[in-house]
């Protein structure tokens, strides 16, 4: 477990004692039901006080999360015989991103999802998420298949950005995502894309030109870090609840913007408290936008993505 978040602490330190009661009345035979019935009773108000008014860097830091889950505990969760495909075929297989074949209710799709890595040394061997030109040829290569056999894709969005390193530029980091932009702008097959945690810059919006974009409740979307934007226009990043408040990156704002059609709901207090509850209340939302999608002619399809785009920011 990873350690709690500052304004959680006070609900983490109940449950610990909570835990702490049970054990010690079942290792000395003493029935202390009472008493551990009024300190949950007291726990789930203070998890009800926390959690019911969140600020947006709060959940900023939920969506941070080092216990939220990943593309890989998803694909375990939601979809059956899970196939990983590796590499671009150009260069090498990177690890920020991973992707490959499954099935969705009996339905062939390609899956495609940033992972972050659990511990300090996965996270670095997937350079925090941070992808490399190679992974998105790889996103893209994996696209282009789906297409060729009439599969759904669906992604799951989970960085900060993409890689901004000397090696990146050198290998064509922008030409790299802007050529996922195009190839996901005019894909003749469904796509849904899904904001698990973090969805930072263009190293999120080159998985993310989709049919349908879905958000977690504690997710975020921005074109720049809270931390970023408080250096810059600040030169302060101490400021960086005050960032997070004046992006309006959060999934209820982007909602009403436009940009996030659907909101997945969470347990109470994060998907990473409970793995099971979050991936079948996103594995419902899926199954319903899906079945609409499959509806629809390629034709139909390509013109709802264009339009979708192009009143992104319009305002009457």
């Amino acid at each position: 477990m990873a350690q709690p978040l500052e304004f959680e602490k006070p609900l983490v330190e109940l449950e610990s004692k909570i835990s702490e009661l049970r054990a010690f009345s079942e290792e000395k035979g003493l029935d202390l039901t009472e008493e551990i019935a009024t300190l949950e009773k007291k726990a789930e108000s203070l998890k009800q006080a926390i959690f019911g008014s969140l600020t947006p860097w709060q959940r900023t830091q939920i969506a941070r999360h080092p216990d939220r889950p990943n593309f890989y505990n998803y694909a375990q969760l939601m979809f059956e015989d899970f196939i990983e495909l590796h590499g671009d075929r150009a260069f090498a297989d990177d690890r920020a991103i991973a992707g490959g074949l499954a099935l969705f209710k009996g339905m062939p799709v390609t899956v495609i999802g940033n992972v972050k890595g659990k511990d300090t040394k996965e996270k670095i061997q997937r350079n925090f998420a941070y992808a490399h030109p190679e992974g998105y040829r790889k996103a893209m290569r994996l696209m282009k298949q789906a297409e060729k056999f009439g599969r759904p894709v669906i992604t799951f969005i989970d960085t900060p950005g993409a890689y901004s390193g000397l090696a990146a530029e050198e290998r064509g980091q922008a030409e790299a995502i802007a050529k996922n932009l195009i190839t996901m702008a005019a894909l003749k097959v469904p796509l849904i894309c899904v904001v698990i945690g973090e969805g930072g810059s263009g190293g999120a919006l080159a998985l993310g030109v989709t049919d349908k974009v879905l958000m977690f409740e504690h997710s975020f979307y921005s074109v720049i870090s809270p931390e970023s934007c408080a250096t810059i226009l600040w030169k302060d990043a101490s400021r960086v609840k005050d960032a997070a408040e004046f992006l309006k990156f959060t999934a209820p704002d982007l909602q009403r913007f436009g940009v996030c059609d659907r909101i997945v709901p969470e347990p109470l207090g994060g998907a990473q408290r409970d793995y099971a509850l979050t991936a079948r209340n996103l594995a419902e939302a899926l199954e319903e936008e899906l079945g609409k999608l499959l509806e629809l002619p390629p034709e139909e399809l390509l013109q709802r993505r264009y339009t979708k785009y192009r009143e992104i920011g319009v305002f009457a």
